[in-house]
């Protein structure tokens, strides 16, 4: 007689909450012992098998130097043709950095000069707006629509005014889009691409998100769909997707019309990897899918919790669903708050923390953004936690 496989634990369920209290990282570390992080993107998991025992034999072994070979970037090769057929994808359109927003600052930076425009679309990643005008760039704000996507007409609008006078320009896109989770089309992607190439603006893509993607979406690597020119830069990392955030790697692609870009780039002295965080994103990509794919069915499932959660105890919170991504925008403005961030609020009368809606800058006002990557008793409790404050 076949016994049936047991099933594979979800990795959101494995670490206690006392294990969690006792960590020492932003989301466990930074507030009181009675608050309930659900803000920074860590998830509350261990480490994938095999990242762990990649990080455990470095570790016995020394094996801690400077990094060398292409390991790193072969492993994104594989990964991303069996995942996202990408077979087009190859290690020499691949250059490791130290960390998604070093890369997408130095692609920046590569193509455009100081005062120049960048493009963002708000509610979006804080460190787009902060990171991009540290850089000494202008921040040109192109707001999602209403329904979170990308808002074409006014997109042309802002790449208008971003190339006005012949400057160059760039265009930082999110894909999967973070706060919102929205994961852009390939249609949408294509008019990106031909708005872009009409306008010489250059497009850099945060595709961090890129693996935590749900069953009922489909990604779309923008670099497949940038035809016309392939002038842009995507950033990718196993970081987000495997909990890897404190020992930070990534990896800056080009497409073929960016080659030039990329060798002027490789020939400047800079900083790549370091060589604990080549070895365990390298780790993940190659053997780490099957609990990546643990890990999603247990997101799926927080997703849905989060969506019953809200129905019950919050209607009046209106709850973006996330088409990828662990994070989800929530709407507290149906609520009077008195003017106050929801985020302060909930933090002192709830002991729930969630991120600031206004730090993602446009339409993030009375909005706060959560994140799902706990365990479904710890999510159950903040959200009952968050409807007794509201009451």
């Amino acid at each position: 007689m076949t016994v049936p496989a047991s099933p594979r634990p979800n990795p959101l369920t494995i670490p206690t909450l006392a294990a969690l209290q006792a960590r020492e990282s932003a989301k466990w570390g930074r507030f009181e012992p009675d608050v309930l992080p659900l803000y920074v993107a860590e998830m509350d998991v261990e480490f994938a098998p095999p990242v762990r025992d990649a990080l455990a034999k470095a570790i016995a072994t020394g094996d801690v130097g400077y990094r060398t070979g292409t390991a790193y970037e072969e492993s994104l090769v594989t990964f991303a043709r069996e995942r996202w057929d990408w077979p087009s994808l190859a290690v020499e359109h691949i250059v490791g950095v130290p960390d998604v927003i070093t890369g997408y600052v130095d692609a920046i930076t590569l193509v455009t000069e100081p005062g120049d425009a960048v493009i963002i679309n708000p509610p979006a990643y804080p460190p787009f707006f902060s990171f991009v005008e540290g850089a000494g760039r202008r921040v040109e704000e192109s707001p999602l629509t209403a329904d979170f996507r990308i808002d074409l007409a006014d997109l042309e609008a802002a790449f208008q005014r971003a190339t006005a006078g012949g400057r160059p320009a760039a265009y930082l896109l999110c894909n999967p889009h973070n706060p919102t989770g929205t994961l852009h089309t390939r249609a949408e992607l294509e008019s990106v691409a031909a708005l872009a190439a009409r306008y010489g603006v250059r497009v850099v893509a945060d595709e961090i998100h890129a693996p935590l993607v749900y069953s009922d979406a489909t990604y779309t690597p923008y670099l497949t769909v940038d035809s016309e020119r392939a002038d842009a830069f995507s950033l990718m990392s196993a970081s987000k997707a495997w909990n890897l955030a404190g020992i930070p790697a990534a990896l800056l692609v080009a497409g073929e019309g960016a080659m030039e870009d990329l060798a002027r780039y490789k020939s400047v002295p800079r900083h790549g990897p370091s060589q604990l965080g080549a070895l365990a994103q390298t780790a993940a990509y190659t053997q780490g899918g099957p609990w990546l794919d643990d890990l999603l069915a247990g997101l799926d499932a927080n997703r849905h919790l989060l969506g019953a959660l809200l129905k019950e105890h919050l209607p009046e919170v209106a709850y973006t669903w996330p088409e990828s991504t662990y994070l989800a925008w929530l709407d507290f403005s149906a609520y009077d708050l008195g003017g106050e961030d929801p985020s302060e609020f909930l933090h002192r009368e709830a002991r729930v923390m969630l991120n600031s809606g206004p730090m993602f800058r446009l339409g993030g006002a009375g909005h706060a953004r959560i994140n799902f990557a706990t365990s479904p008793a710890i999510l159950t409790e903040a959200i009952e936690r968050i409807a007794r404050a509201l009451r």
